[in-house]
C-alpha cells in the first residue's frame, strides 16, 4: 500500500472554493480504482493549509490517478488558488502501534 500526502496552503479567499470543490469531487477521488482511502485534514492552527491523505493499491494506481482526466480536472480547478507551492511525498506504513 502506498499513503499519499499532499500539503496545500490556500490563499484566504480561495478556501471556501476549494472546499466546495473538494465535496464535489471527494467521491469520485475515493472511487477512483486504487484508491481505499481519502481524508482531508485541516491544519490545526492555520485554516487556509490542508492536506490530502489518501491510502493507493500501489504506485501504479496512484499514477494512473495522476495521469487521468479527473485529476486532470481537480488540479486544474486547485492549482490556481494556491498562496504557496504544495508539497507533496508518498509513504509506506513501517511501524503502527496500537
Amino acid at each position: 500500500m502506498l499513503i499519499r500526502v499532499v500539503r496545500m496552503t490556500f490563499r484566504a479567499e480561495e478556501r471556501q472554493n476549494f472546499l466546495s470543490l473538494f465535496d464535489q469531487k471527494k467521491e469520485k477521488i475515493r472511487h477512483f480504482p486504487g484508491c481505499s482511502h481519502l481524508e482531508l485534514l485541516e491544519d490545526y492552527n492555520d485554516p487556509n493549509v490542508f492536506s490530502t491523505y489518501s491510502y493507493w493499491e500501489d504506485e501504479s494506481a496512484l499514477n494512473a490517478y495522476r495521469h487521468s482526466d479527473l485529476f486532470a480536472e481537480v488540479w486544474a480547478n486547485t492549482k490556481n488558488k494556491f498562496a504557496a507551492k504544495p508539497i507533496a511525498f508518498s509513504l509506506k506504513k513501517f511501524i503502527q502501534v496500537d
